[in-house]
Parts: structure tokens; C-alpha cells; sequence
């Protein structure tokens, strides 16, 4: 092992009570560069890995097994039915584009108010957002019954002049989701590209070569590149800004367009962004945490970016559990009796234990992160954002379903069951999740080595001289 390659290794602690760098060690830009393109040109990842893409991947041809039962035997085998005729499929829609905010928030929002410690964690939200969209995008796209005519549903000619309703929020979604995934999509992968030239630098082998220079466009790291990268970065981080705001607002419309009660309210859109964003960052916080540890990342990955992640997660989650409260009051504050009876319905009803599964995890566990002990432990701060992303889960679940169950006529009553189909196809989307990122952590640069060095303490030693 070279001296460098020793003295990045060694790991160094975190003053309690003192403003940490955000590069912890000796590093200068050769020991960032060895330390991140290591993970990749490694021939061996770490066991761990090993057992975790077997697991994930068996789980995403358990996803896909489903899919083709599905297809091949109809909606009928999920548990949806009159009066919930939407269930597990829209449920498991909107957690999954929820998870995706964070990406964009880190990568866009705070690259704008130049908020440097984002420098190490943006490439995680990024991956994570594209993956997250990806199961997303499953969802409604089998729950329409008849794949093979799916394309009815674009705004293009056929056989039956069939044209889609512009007035309805679903194709709303269509737009708002597809175009959220583009320019996401855009924003990552332009992000990687000085990363992804210095992969094809340092290859040692004939497919690396060619896979990482047809990747890095030509990629030489001139000025004028430099330059032209900078202005279209800044120019996709300023278009992504409003979809962080615009995305989650469009699909919450499904729901507060609708005559409903639980649903027919405007506190929807600024409730479900915070949601998106409280989630994104704990599912961040969640892969993160095991990935430093298993990558050996410690140093570039500090708990000081934890920690302000975890109080983003506070701040939100206050938000989160505010928007819960004020949903009581504005139904009683309408004198509407449906909507005044659909939340007690939520809270005291045959879903109560749903209801209060989300308060506990959404609203009581991320006030762990008042704690300064729990905000910077690993493992404690993992415990939390498991909990968290569980809530947001079932708060999707009882927004959904609970509303629908019990609508305006007692006759029409039901209680909704889950399938082995929807149980299976949901944890089916974890496998695919979890595959993709470990895919993403053995083959690309998991974390941004142009950007690290830009805010490394040695680049700015001079500033004030």
C-alpha cells in the first residue's frame, strides 16, 4: 500500500463542539481522486455488496414475475375493489416520487444558494432520484389493465380517435413526472461527466475505455469546457429549481381537485412538497450511512453533512406534522360533516392503526433530532429515517385509502386487503431500487470528485491573504 493510499486511510475523528471541514484527513486532489475511483476500478467489491445485489436482485425478479402475472391475468389479483378502486398501485406511485425530491433539492436548490456542504451528498440524491422515478413510473403504467394498448394514452392519432382528457390531473401527472425525470436525468448525468473522464484516464481495460470515453463526450477538461459546463450546469440547476415545488404539487391535485372528502382541500400541494422533501432526505440519510461505511468514505462523507441533512429532516417533519394538525381544523372549521367524519374516520375508524402508525413515525420520531447525540450517531440516525420513511408510506396509504373506503353511502362501505400481488410487487420495487443503486456504487463515481475539490480546505488556504 502506497504512503499516500496509508494516510487517506487514516481516519479522522470529528471535534465535538468545533465546525468540521468538509474533508476531513490529509487529502489534496490526488487522494480524493484515488479514494473514489477506487470503489469503481476495484476487482473486488466488498462482500457486502455481494450479498446485497443477490438479495435485491432477487427481489426485482420477483417484481418482475408479478408484472407478467399480472399482465397476463388482470387487475383482478391486486386487492382493489368497489369502493377502493385505488389502492397499492397509486399509493406506492407517490411515496416513490416523493423519494425522489431530495435529489433535486440538494443538487439544485442548495447548488443556487451555494451551499458547499451539499458538495458530497449530491451525487447519492441524484442517483437516487432517477431510481426512485424508475419505480415510480411501474406503477401506473401496469395498473391501466391493458399494457399492449397503453398507447391509446398518448396525445397522438389511432384506430379509435381516442384522445386523453387535458382537464385531468392524471395526465397532469404524466407530464409533470416525465418532465421531472428528463430534466433530473440531464442534471445527473451532466453532473458525472468530468468524473466520468477521469474513470476513462485511468482505465486499465479495453471495455472501460470505450464505455467511459463514449460516457465522458469528449471530455478534456479544457477552459472553455470548463466554462461552458459551468453555464449549463448553473442554467439545469436553475430549471430544476421550480419542478422541486411544481412535481409533488401536480400530484397532489389528484387527490385536492377531486370532491372527496379527505381530499378536497387546499392545503395539499405545500403539504405533500413538504412530505416529498422529509422523505427524499431520510432515504438519503438511510443509503448514505452503510455506503461511507462500506466504501470507506468517512472522510469526504462527514457527519457534519449528516447532521444537516437530519435537521432538514426535523424541520419538515415539524411541517409534516403542523399540515396533520390543520387538516383537523379545517374540517372542523368548514362545518362540513363529511369531511368532519372522514378524519375522525381516520383517526378512530377501521384504519385507526394506520392513522396512528404515521403520527408516530412521521410526527414523534424525528423529534429524536432535537438530540444532538441523535442527529450525529450513524446508526441511530438510521433507526430514525427507516421510521420516518415507513410513515410516509402509510401516510400515502391512509390519504388513499381511508378517504375511499367509507365514502358518502354506508352501503357502499368496504375494507381494503392487500394481495400477495401488491405486497409482492412492493417489495419487488425495493429490489429494483436497491439494484440500481448498488449498480450506480460499483460502476459510477458515487460521489462528486470536481466538486469535493472545489471546496476542499487546501484549495482555499490563500483566500485570505
Amino acid at each position: 500500500m502506497s504512503t499516500v493510499t496509508a494516510d487517506f486511510l487514516n481516519n479522522t475523528q470529528e471535534q465535538p463542539g468545533v465546525r468540521s471541514p468538509l474533508v476531513l484527513g490529509r487529502h489534496d486532489n490526488t487522494t480524493v481522486t484515488e479514494r473514489i475511483c477506487q470503489i469503481a476500478e476495484s476487482p473486488k467489491p466488498p462482500r457486502a455488496w455481494y450479498i446485497a445485489i443477490s438479495i435485491s436482485s432477487s427481489f426485482t425478479l420477483m417484481l418482475f414475475g408479478l408484472i407478467g402475472y399480472l399482465v397476463t391475468t388482470g387487475v383482478g389479483v391486486w386487492g382493489n375493489n368497489a369502493p377502493v378502486f385505488w389502492a397499492w398501485d397509486i399509493v406506492n406511485f407517490v411515496f416513490w416520487v416523493g423519494i425522489g425530491h431530495a435529489g433535486t433539492l440538494i443538487s439544485a436548490i442548495l447548488f443556487l444558494f451555494r451551499q458547499h456542504w451539499r458538495t458530497s451528498i449530491n451525487r447519492f440524491a441524484e442517483a437516487m432520484t432517477i431510481f426512485a422515478v424508475v419505480c415510480a413510473g411501474i406503477f401506473p403504467s401496469v395498473h391501466v389493465g391493458r399494457v399492449w394498448v397503453i398507447y391509446w394514452l398518448l396525445p397522438v392519432p389511432n384506430q379509435n380517435a381516442i384522445w386523453p382528457n387535458f382537464r385531468s390531473p392524471l395526465l397532469w401527472d404524466v407530464f409533470a413526472v416525465s418532465t421531472y425525470a428528463t430534466v433530473s436525468l440531464l442534471f445527473w448525468y451532466m453532473g458525472m461527466i468530468p468524473d466520468i473522464a477521469t474513470f476513462r484516464d485511468r482505465a486499465t481495460s479495453r471495455w472501460r475505455q470505450v464505455v467511459y470515453g463514449v460516457l465522458s463526450l469528449g471530455w478534456t477538461g479544457s477552459a472553455r469546457q470548463w466554462h461552458r459546463y459551468e453555464k449549463a450546469y448553473l442554467l439545469l440547476a436553475a430549471l430544476a429549481t421550480p419542478l422541486v415545488l411544481s412535481v409533488h404539487t401536480v400530484v397532489s391535485f389528484d387527490f385536492a381537485v377531486s370532491q372527496v372528502p379527505g381530499w378536497h382541500t387546499t392545503i395539499f400541494p405545500p403539504y405533500f412538497v413538504a412530505g416529498a422533501v422529509f422523505s427524499g432526505f431520510a432515504m438519503v440519510v438511510t443509503l448514505m450511512v452503510p455506503a461511507r461505511a462500506f466504501f470507506g468514505l468517512k472522510e469526504l462523507v462527514t457527519l457534519r453533512h449528516l447532521e444537516n441533512m437530519n435537521k432538514i429532516i426535523l424541520v419538515t417533519g415539524s411541517m409534516v406534522g403542523y399540515a396533520y394538525a390543520m387538516e383537523f381544523f379545517t374540517a372542523w372549521y368548514s362545518g362540513n360533516r363529511y369531511e368532519q367524519f372522514a378524519f375522525i374516520n381516520r383517526a378512530f375508524g377501521p384504519y385507526a392503526w394506520a392513522y396512528w402508525t404515521m403520527v408516530t413515525c412521521n410526527v414523534i420520531s424525528p423529534q429524536l433530532f432535537w438530540f444532538k447525540k441523535v442527529r450525529t450517531t450513524p446508526w441511530m440516525m438510521v433507526i430514525v429515517c427507516i421510521f420516518v420513511n415507513i410513515g410516509m408510506w402509510f401516510e400515502r396509504f391512509v390519504i388513499t385509502v381511508t378517504s375511499l373506503s367509507r365514502d358518502f353511502l354506508p352501503s357502499s362501505w368496504g375494507y381494503y386487503k392487500p394481495t400477495f400481488v401488491d405486497i409482492g410487487m412492493f417489495v419487488g420495487s425495493f429490489g429494483l431500487f436497491f439494484t440500481l443503486f448498488l449498480l450506480f456504487c460499483r460502476f459510477l463515481p458515487i460521489v462528486a470528485m470536481a466538486e469535493v475539490k472545489s471546496v476542499m480546505p487546501a484549495n482555499h488556504a490563500n483566500e485570505d491573504h
